[in-house]
């Protein structure tokens, strides 16, 4: 099931109105709204709040790899044909050509789901010099797997 209709199923179950969960999560109406249609997709933050209100855990909202596959696929050239293995060799590959704070940085946001102001608190940066270099590696990444692909391909 998707997030939008596990939000919604999950709200509808309880009885719950839209009004009811937005001021339970102090966010908008319209919000949730957005949430339920796909239009928009909360944080994990957020779903960890959910799953509180709904009293279920976050996974019976989404997976957490859901949500770092959803910002991490952008890094992935089209047709992109590897496997989890393949990919995870990659990562810990491209990983270990990271600087410290860049891949403490990238790992702190893409496996712990650690959000941006958090982080930028956390390494005494501005939460857009955060945002910065979170920008620029996965322009990296995407460049590392585009031309191990290509790499790859020559080598069949």
């Amino acid at each position: 099931m998707d997030i939008a209709k596990a939000i919604a199923k999950l709200r509808s179950a309880r009885g719950m109105t839209q009004d009811e969960l937005s001021a339970k999560l102090f966010v908008s109406r319209d919000l949730v709204s957005k949430w339920e249609t796909g239009a928009r997709r909360p944080d994990w933050r957020t779903v960890e709040k959910m799953a509180d209100v709904f009293g279920v855990t976050p996974d019976d909202i989404a997976g957490k790899d859901e949500f770092v596959f959803a910002e991490l696929e952008k890094c992935l050239p089209d047709n992109c044909r590897l496997t989890s293995d393949e990919l995870t060799a990659l990562l810990d590959s491209f990983l270990d050509g990271l600087s410290e704070t860049e891949a403490d940085i990238f790992v702190q946001r893409y496996y712990f789901l650690d959000e941006a102001a958090d982080m930028a608190a956390r390494f005494g940066l501005k939460e857009n010099h955060l945002r910065t270099i979170l920008s620029r590696t996965r322009k990296k990444l995407k460049k590392y797997i585009t031309e191990a692909i290509h790499e790859k391909q020559k080598n069949v």
